[in-house]
C-alpha cells in the first residue's frame, strides 16, 4: 500500500485532490480553511512524502508533482468560485513547490544517523516555528500538533528504507 500511495503520479493526484479540498475549505469555513492555508501542514506532508520515498530522487520527484499538483488545483478551484487572490501568494506557494524537490531531499537525509542530518531535522521544526509565527500571525493549536507529530516522525519513528 505504501507503495502505491508514494507513487510520484499518485502524490500529483493527491495534491491535486488536496488543493481543490484546500480552497474549498478556505471558501466555505474559516478554521478548516486556515489550516490549510498556512505552511505547517504543507511541511508536514511533504516531511511524510520525502523521509518514507524509497530514495532522494523519488522524493523529490513526488514531492515536486504533489506541490504542483495541489498548486494548480488550488488557483483553478478558486477561478471557478470567482474568488480574486494576490499575485504574491501565486508566487509565494511556486517558489515553495520549485524549491520542494531541493527540500524533499534535504528531509530525506533528514532521517540517515548522522549530525548533519541531526541539524536538518532541528531546521524543518525551526523553519516550521517560524512559518506559523512571523508568516501566520502565530502559533494556533493545530500549529502545536503538527509540531508534535514532525517531532514524533523526525526524532522517534523508525524509519526502513
Amino acid at each position: 500500500m505504501k507503495k502505491i500511495i508514494l507513487n510520484p503520479i499518485v502524490l500529483f493526484f493527491l495534491g491535486s485532490m488536496l488543493g481543490i479540498l484546500a480552497k474549498i475549505l478556505d471558501f466555505e469555513t474559516t478554521n478548516l480553511g486556515n489550516i490549510f492555508s498556512e505552511l505547517s501542514i504543507w511541511i508536514f506532508l511533504g516531511v511524510l512524502i520525502a523521509i518514507y520515498s524509497k530514495n532522494k530522487k523519488q522524493a523529490a520527484l513526488s514531492l515536486f508533482l504533489f506541490c504542483l499538483g495541489s498548486l494548480i488545483t488550488y488557483y483553478l478551484t478558486a477561478t471557478f468560485y470567482n474568488q480574486s487572490y494576490q499575485d504574491k501568494f501565486i508566487i509565494g506557494w511556486f517558489i515553495f513547490a520549485l524549491f520542494s524537490p531541493l527540500l524533499a531531499v534535504l528531509t530525506w537525509y533528514s532521517k540517515e544517523n548522522t549530525l548533519i542530518s541531526y541539524f536538518l531535522r532541528i531546521g524543518i521544526l525551526i523553519v516550521t516555528l517560524l512559518a506559523s509565527i512571523y508568516l501566520f500571525d502565530g502559533l494556533k493549536i493545530y500549529d502545536i500538533l503538527i509540531f508534535i507529530l514532525l517531532v514524533y516522525f523526525l526524532f522517534i519513528k523508525k524509519i526502513k528504507r
